[in-house]
């Protein structure tokens, strides 16, 4: 029976230093795109809203022409009303079918003059409404073309970058799997609790990558034997050694080249 081979400490810390380059890698990509798919979501909410907003508008406005014409009818049936009424009183018998008449007279054009006055009050309201519809209509429009172009731009960077994000998640993946778990879990955990999410760093110049804090120079020896894991002290994130590091870059960018 062959005996399992154990996976070396400098295994182990060249696999983490390779899953670091990916996600990395990844979020570099990620960080092409930036804002543009909250801008994207955020301009097509706005542009729906528009659209309903002018729909909204549209219907008031229609409300408002039909009170128009419904006063206009309005005003004719109350000619047409004194008309009939002017025609009575030519053949009336007494003063009180004379005067009953006149009040329904003035009781008619009463009903004209406050048409007339609902009609003027809404046609300002058209005017004004015709305003506001004009200037969401010129809003919505702009902002149509504003969300297609950041579209165009989205669909740009995604069409250059989609295929190979997707084949480096696999990969990353594909790294974790080959790791033991609670190395992973302590590499997602320092990930997500650093600036850039530079969990697995290099030396260079003497201090931990992204770090101004001094590594004594025993601990770089240790590092360099690579015997066993070590973090840095000030910011949790584990460290390699510059030769590993550098040998491990150019693998993995030669990976990324064939994606």
């Amino acid at each position: 029976m062959t005996k399992k081979t154990e996976v070396t400490v400098e295994e182990k810390l060249r696999a983490l230093y390779d899953l670091q380059l990916i996600d990395s890698r990844i979020d570099e990509i990620r960080n092409v795109r930036g804002e543009l798919p909250l801008e994207v979501e955020d301009l097509e909410d706005e542009v729906e809203g528009l659209k309903t907003r002018m729909v909204k508008l549209n219907n008031e406005l229609e409300t408002l022409n039909e009170q128009i014409s419904n006063r206009k009818n309005l005003i004719e049936e109350a000619k047409t009303l004194i008309k009939k009424y002017n025609e009575q009183q030519k053949n009336v018998r007494n003063n009180r079918e004379y005067n009953s008449i006149s009040k329904e007279i003035e009781f008619q054009e009463l009903e004209i003059q406050l048409a007339e006055k609902h009609i003027r009050e809404f046609k300002a309201q058209v005017e004004q409404k015709k305003e506001v519809i004009s200037t969401t209509k010129e809003r919505l429009s702009e902002r149509e073309t504003h969300l297609q172009h950041k579209k165009d731009e989205l669909d740009a960077i995604l069409g250059e970058t989609e295929k190979e994000e997707q084949a480096l998640i696999e990969k990353s993946a594909e790294y974790e799997n080959s790791i033991e778990p609670r190395l992973v879990s302590a590499y997602k955990r320092i990930r997500g609790s650093v600036k850039n999410g530079l969990a697995v760093v290099s030396i260079e110049r003497g201090a931990s990558g992204g770090s101004f804090f001094t590594i004594p120079p025993q601990i770089q020896m240790e590092i360099s034997s690579r015997k066993k894991i070590i973090t840095d002290e000030h910011s949790g994130r584990i460290l390699v050694d510059p030769a590993l590091a550098d040998e491990e870059r150019e693998k993995m960018n030669q990976l990324f080249s064939a994606l």
